[in-house]
């Protein structure tokens, strides 16, 4: 052990050791300390930066989770239109446009369970009405909103019922319409707006023809009473009756009846008119006689053409001003804010919209749910709606045509008129007031219901249907009448 410690001694002595003043070795410490304190705080702050990098990461991945479903659909993969077909669905291209829809045939030899043989026994009723029935759906919806009813409305009129994906909604294709419509498309003329009215006017008439007949019931929800109504003054001879469902149809604030006093006003005028025109001559034959009457007729006459041609600068810059507006809202509309706009609404209402059009929304499932949300899988949805919205604005078309209103006293067509006692989109008053501008239209209101009559009360909407069509077309006899009347047309 002392052998241990000498051979020790020599190495850990004192005096091997370099002699260093004690100032130097204070600075040395002093900055060993200094840097160490420096690392541990450098050490600090790079752990707390990964954490605040980790932590903005975190945030971020939260919010792009959050923009990526809108009213709870995956939005990272949006397909076409077609891969989210259903069994049943069919296609057709109809001006550019790959139109989806489904068709539903009267088959009086399928099994019916129990509870379905009232619909057995009313097709056997009406087995004679043979037209067959277009559905419209409203703003919104779908095919899929038709799907309860199609079956028993086919067996009610023995015939085909198809329903189709307006432009915009459903799985009908997303077209961009502001590339077709731009000025570097080589085409001078303008093509039709697959977002507007008149295209899918057009669109019912073409699935009348699909469907091989000369006339077609066309039953319309919503938004789609219009397309409806519109379809009826295009081609009259082609609708047998028009099914109106909670018509969002603003309804006229005078009847009709003020119309027909007008025009008997007019017959009664035509001798009042001879009265007045011979009473105007021989007054004119005074003012020859006398200059100073001369002279301020011939004033009045310069003064009317002065203020003429200020109004019509005045109507030149109003329409000026119009078409103005007009581009300035259509850009506006077909913009990346508006397709922005239009995602943060129908993911914020989207959901509540569907649950306030029932009148028990504990009813709604999520079959139903998941049914008007599954357009929102497919391409180009967000700019579509856009596009429809734009399209329903400033419809270019719209200006050379009378209003819907004031054409309601035309229609001679069989008219029935739904609504439910608890619609909170479209109150029924206005149904009501509807029903009294179309003249010998039918009007049913059904009880402890809201905006979907067809899907919240299937079995009572369905019998007043084959209610209305056995009283207007359901014997042989009103069939010859309708074939009568269609051509006068």
């Amino acid at each position: 052990m002392s052998g241990l410690v000498q051979l020790a001694s020599p190495v850990f002595h004192l005096s091997n050791f370099p002699r260093r003043p004690f100032s130097e070795v204070v600075k040395n410490k002093i900055f060993m300390l200094h840097s160490t304190h420096k690392h541990a705080l450098l050490q600090a702050a790079a752990s707390t930066s990964s954490a605040a990098d980790y932590s903005g990461e975190w945030v971020d991945a939260k919010t792009k989770q959050r923009r990526r479903k809108i009213a709870g659909v995956d939005q990272d993969e949006l397909l076409d239109p077609t891969l989210l077909a259903d069994p049943d669905s069919c296609f057709c291209e109809f001006k550019g446009v790959i139109i989806h829809h489904k068709v539903c045939d009267a088959d009086p030899q399928a099994e019916k369970p129990l509870e379905n043989q009232a619909y057995s026994q009313l097709a056997h009723q009406t087995k004679t009405i043979g037209f067959p029935m277009i559905l419209l759906h409203g703003f919104g919806a779908s095919v899929f909103s038709w799907n309860r009813v199609m079956k028993p409305l086919a067996q009610i009129t023995g015939s085909k019922v198809l329903a189709f994906d307006r432009p915009a909604f459903g799985l009908t294709s997303r077209v961009n319409f502001s590339e077709q419509s731009s000025p570097s498309n080589q085409n001078n003329t303008r093509p039709l707006n697959p977002y507007s009215t008149a295209f899918s006017v057009l669109a019912t008439l073409h699935f009348i023809g699909l469907l091989a007949a000369d006339k077609a019931i066309l039953v319309g929800h919503s938004a789609g009473s219009m397309v409806a109504v519109n379809s009826y003054f295009e081609a009259p001879e082609r609708v047998a009756a028009l099914i109106l469902v909670a018509p969002a149809i603003l309804a006229p604030l005078s009847l009709p009846k003020m119309a027909k006093r007008n025009r008997l006003w007019k017959v009664e005028g035509n001798q009042l008119g001879i009265d007045d025109q011979i009473q105007e001559d021989s007054v004119n034959s005074n003012i020859h006689e006398n200059p100073l009457i001369r002279f301020c007729k011939i004033l009045s006459k310069f003064s009317q053409y002065i203020v003429g041609a200020i109004m019509q600068m005045m109507k030149r810059a109003a329409n000026m001003l119009e078409s103005l507006y007009r581009k300035a809202l259509s850009t506006i509309l077909r913009s990346a804010f508006a397709v922005m706009l239009v995602r943060m609404i129908i993911d914020r209402f989207g959901i509540a919209a569907i649950r306030n059009s029932w009148h028990d929304p504990g009813q709604i499932t999520d079959h139903v749910l998941h049914g008007y949300t599954k357009p929102l899988r497919a391409k180009g949805w967000d700019r579509a709606l856009a596009e429809y919205t734009a399209a329903l604005l400033i419809d270019p078309a719209s200006e050379s045509r009378i209003p819907l209103v004031k054409r309601l006293d035309e229609i001679s067509c069989p008219v029935l008129i739904v609504t439910g006692d608890n619609d909170r989109l479209v109150p029924s008053w206005n149904a009501e007031r509807l029903s009294r501008a179309i003249p010998g239209s039918c009007f049913e209101v059904i009880k402890h219901c809201g905006h979907l009559p067809h899907e919240e009360r299937v079995e009572e909407f369905v019998s007043i249907v084959e209610k209305f069509l056995r009283k207007v077309l359901g014997g042989p006899e009103k069939q010859g009448m309708q074939a009568a009347s269609s051509s006068v047309y």
